[in-house]
Order: C-alpha cells, then sequence, then structure tokens
C-alpha cells in the first residue's frame, strides 16, 4: 500500500484536484469519491509511462 497526498477544491457541482507529487495533471469528478477514484487512474497512468514528460515535485535538502 502507498500513501499520495493530493490537493482538491470544490468549483460549482466538481471537485477538482491533482496529486502533489505531479501538480501539473488535474482530474475531476461529481463527488469526492469520483475524484478520488479519478486521482488514482491517473497515478497509474503516470506510473505506466502513458503521459508523456512528467515533471515531478521532490525536496532538496541542503546541509
Amino acid at each position: 500500500m502507498k500513501t499520495l497526498r493530493y490537493t482538491f477544491w470544490q468549483d460549482g457541482n466538481f471537485f477538482i484536484g491533482f496529486l502533489n507529487d505531479y501538480p501539473d495533471y488535474e482530474t475531476q469528478g461529481y463527488s469526492k469519491d469520483e475524484l478520488i477514484e479519478n486521482l488514482k487512474s491517473l497515478l497509474a497512468d503516470i506510473e505506466s509511462d502513458e503521459v508523456p514528460f512528467i515533471k515531478k515535485v521532490e525536496e532538496l535538502v541542503i546541509a
């Protein structure tokens, strides 16, 4: 099992969101549950290399 953070908001009748590791790729749903399913589907597409030119956010630790 893996845990990913996501950001979402409601705009009218839609819940819109993105995976925090992939902020350039948004998806939406009519409910929060549908949004979560669409985020899982998006992640599967990203991890299977179906989406080209993936930008990823990571942390840089400087000592």
